[in-house]
């Protein structure tokens, strides 16, 4: 259902744009490793970029805000369209950036963050360009489609705004219902609150932290009523800010774990202060 290779070019950009002047496997100068490693003068490795648009046939559409990409330094590229991973090998001669083929996880999404992805994978498959100015990152194609990036910092729990993207049953990740995308918020205070959207109602509770845990207290919240996939997911959110949970940070993505197994995952989208 996914396009496979276009999260390929995002990720080959990054690296080129993160550094100006990328070389190839080949390459007589560099500080790359043998073996195919793409190679930058810059610490490119480790860096997340967030992708902010994708234009396509003149029409620009704002990327979700899970959608990233980022590149080791084997030529391998790791990130998020919107809803679905991805993984994909990529080339770089120069400022052109060579696709190769790559996979997707196939989650349903909703059907604006399903065109996203399909506007993304289009854009991300042949040669590419890449230009960097400051910390943006243009990526784009022969027939005028592209993608601008921006590189981002790693999140902290606190003062973050953090959207919630997908939730958890064990190991299965499954996306938010119909509707509820990009609704459900939640920031955490240095005071031990937790306050935030819970897709329709708002919400204000306590929250303790530890290194690895977050024990949620008491909630409150406004008592509206809204659309029956939004009140779908205030219940299943409230069911896993209930007690102690395990929470994990990499980079800007939060994961929150209930002992019974049912989590969320959510992107950094904002910073407080």
């Amino acid at each position: 259902m996914r396009k496979q290779g276009t999260a390929v070019g995002v990720l080959a950009l990054l690296v080129l744009a993160a550094c100006g002047t990328e070389t190839g496997a080949g390459a007589g100068s560099g500080s790359g490793s043998d073996g195919g490693a793409v190679r930058t003068d810059l610490p490119v490795t480790g860096v997340r970029w967030g992708v902010e648009s994708v234009t396509v046939d003149g029409k620009r559409t704002a990327a979700p805000s899970s959608a990233h990409v980022e590149i080791d330094s084997k030529g391998r590229a790791t990130g998020n369209y919107g809803c679905n991973r991805f993984t994909a090998d990529v080339r770089i001669d120069g400022e052109t950036i060579t696709v190769g083929p790559g996979t997707s996880t196939s989650m349903a999404c909703e059907k604006d963050v399903q065109r996203f992805e399909a506007a993304m994978s289009g854009a991300f498959s042949g040669e590419l360009t890449a230009a960097l100015a400051k910390k943006t990152l243009v990526l784009s194609a022969e027939n005028g489609d592209s993608i601008a990036l921006t590189a981002q910092r790693p999140a902290r729990l606190t003062g973050t705004t953090w959207t919630v993207t997908t939730l958890v049953s064990g190991t299965v990740a499954s996306s938010l219902p119909a509707g509820a995308q990009e609704r459900a918020r939640l920031s955490f205070g240095k005071d031990g609150s937790v306050q935030g959207t819970l897709g329709c109602n708002r919400f204000r509770g306590t929250a303790a932290v530890s290194s690895s845990t977050i024990t949620f207290g008491r909630i409150d919240g406004t008592k509206m009523m809204c659309p029956a996939s939004r009140m779908k997911l205030e219940r299943e959110l409230l069911a896993i800010l209930d007690g102690r949970t395990t929470y994990r940070i990499d980079h800007r993505t939060l994961s929150l774990t209930a002992e019974n197994g049912k989590g969320l995952g959510a992107s950094a989208t904002g910073t407080r202060g």
